[in-house]
């Protein structure tokens, strides 16, 4: 079992996979985010359970708030969308939030709730 500083030796030591799998609407996902002028750096290829997308989002109040977004496919069924094992090591050592999305609107759901919060 990893702690948080192992994970995240990890992230930084990991090599690019050839072809990262990622669920159909990711790509929605991001060009939504972008279109509302967020920052987005696509994780994905990272893997060990990393979370699929870094997410800057602008606030009048800060700079800024960075969020971990997993991506599920929402068209698939719920046994479909679980974690893998190694997202659940993942979220589960990580000590800042991770949410997990299955559409575009919850998605942007999230980044509104930032935005009104943080205003």
């Amino acid at each position: 079992m990893h702690d948080a500083a192992e994970l995240a030796a990890d992230l930084g030591d990991a090599v690019m996979r050839r072809a990262a799998k990622v669920d159909r609407n990711h790509g929605e996902v991001v060009a939504a985010l972008r279109k509302v002028g967020c920052s987005v750096q696509d994780l994905s290829a990272v893997g060990k359970g990393c979370p699929d997308l870094l997410v800057g989002v602008t606030c009048r109040a800060h700079d800024g708030v960075n969020l971990l977004l997993e991506v599920k496919d929402g068209a698939k069924p719920p046994s479909a969308r679980k974690l893998t094992p190694d997202q659940e090591q993942w979220h589960g050592h990580w000590r800042g939030p991770v949410a997990i999305v299955t559409t575009v609107d919850e998605a942007l759901d999230i980044v509104r709730e930032i935005r009104e919060g943080w205003t």
